[in-house]
């Protein structure tokens, strides 16, 4: 394992915002009555909220960050880093991040960068900045952490379209000397890289004509080359062995008794079949594992902060906390991070309207 640990940085705050469409799972036209429900018994996923055109990710985490920063009562001076994880981003160059310095408003002394590390998203971008405040030189960042993961899809695949949602989220870390560590396990199996990908969608394969035309691969599944696709079962096995393993030894290697000692766990949102596989292999108190999987989807990276905004915010704002977060994906990639919270600041979920913006 790539095990890391970040000393003297504390989240002070999480927040979330979501387009104004909603979708049920029962709109989409490929899904007869009953197969909406089936679907639904299954997968576990009721509805979610859908970006339009001319919404974009940095949108969302836009008005998560301005929620947070305002609820923080930071002054944006302050801030030396914003990065931006996202699949999505506004151009392929040149990156979001430095576009959204600048719509925050925020000092020409802010570095800013992108990552793009789709589900793993929170947990990468907390080990990266968390990594560069730790000395001091930066005392305050923003990570804003979003896609608009529907876009990516075919509008025909019915293996994919309903799984996800978009979101946009704002995570704070402040640099505090003597604030407990954040330890965080990272793994990747590349071999794996094509369960999870959008095959037109680089230099390896640039887009032509020809990645706009639909296959149909049969069981309701039509997509372009330009369209993401995933490899259910690989993903399923890979979701479901990984991410378990990484859990169990992270506990193990710090002595950490998972019935006594984490207040809650917050598994990636992938959906109810393997996030209920997860929660059984690695022994783990229903009770403690919080879902939202019904109101929103998949949302990538963004899942699991979203799941502290929607689920427990109230013990988050309220309470100290020790917290386990896992998560999964593109790469293929999955980690496990331990960390506390204290009393810290989070908005109550934001609704983006595009004129407002």
């Amino acid at each position: 394992m790539a095990l890391f640990t970040i000393k003297n940085v504390r989240i002070k705050g999480v927040s979330a915002s979501v387009p104004e469409t909603k979708v049920s799972t029962y709109d989409y036209d490929f899904f007869s009555h009953d197969d909406a429900e089936t679907f639904i018994k299954t997968v576990g996923i009721e509805s979610r909220y859908v970006a339009q055109n001319g919404e974009c990710a940095s949108d969302l985490c836009k008005l998560a960050a301005e929620r947070l920063i305002e609820g923080l009562g930071w002054e944006k001076e302050s801030i030396g880093i914003l990065s931006f994880e996202s699949v999505t981003a506004d151009y392929r160059t040149p990156p979001t991040s430095c576009i959204l310095q600048d719509r925050l408003g925020l000092p020409t002394s802010c570095m800013t960068f992108d990552l793009p590390m789709g589900c793993c998203g929170f947990l990468y971008s907390v080990c990266v900045v968390g990594k560069m405040m730790q000395t001091g030189d930066v005392k305050r960042a923003i990570l804003l952490i979003g896609d608009t993961i529907t876009k990516m899809g075919s509008p025909k695949d019915k293996s994919r379209l309903p799984l996800f949602g978009d979101c946009g989220t704002a995570v704070a870390l402040e640099y505090e000397e003597g604030a407990d560590d954040i330890i965080i396990d990272m793994n990747s199996y590349g071999k794996g890289f094509e369960a999870l990908i959008t095959p037109h969608s680089g230099f390896r394969h640039q887009v032509t004509p020809a990645s706009f035309e639909y296959e149909d691969f049969g069981n309701g599944v039509i997509r372009a080359p330009i369209h993401s696709l995933i490899q259910g079962m690989d993903v399923f096995a890979f979701a479901i062995t990984r991410p378990p393993k990484s859990i169990k030894g992270l506990l193990e290697q710090f002595g950490i008794d998972k019935d006594k000692d984490i207040d809650y766990f917050l598994i990636h949102q992938a959906n109810k079949m393997i996030v209920d596989k997860v929660v059984k292999k690695s022994g783990l108190d229903l009770s403690k594992t919080p879902s939202n999987l019904s109101k929103f989807a998949n949302l990538g990276g963004a899942s699991i902060p979203m799941l502290m905004v929607s689920e427990i915010a109230e013990d988050l704002k309220n309470k100290k906390l020790s917290l386990m977060a896992s998560a999964f994906g593109l790469g293929l990639s999955w980690g496990t991070m331990l960390f506390k919270t204290d009393d810290i600041v989070v908005p109550e979920l934001a609704i983006y309207h595009k004129e407002d913006n």
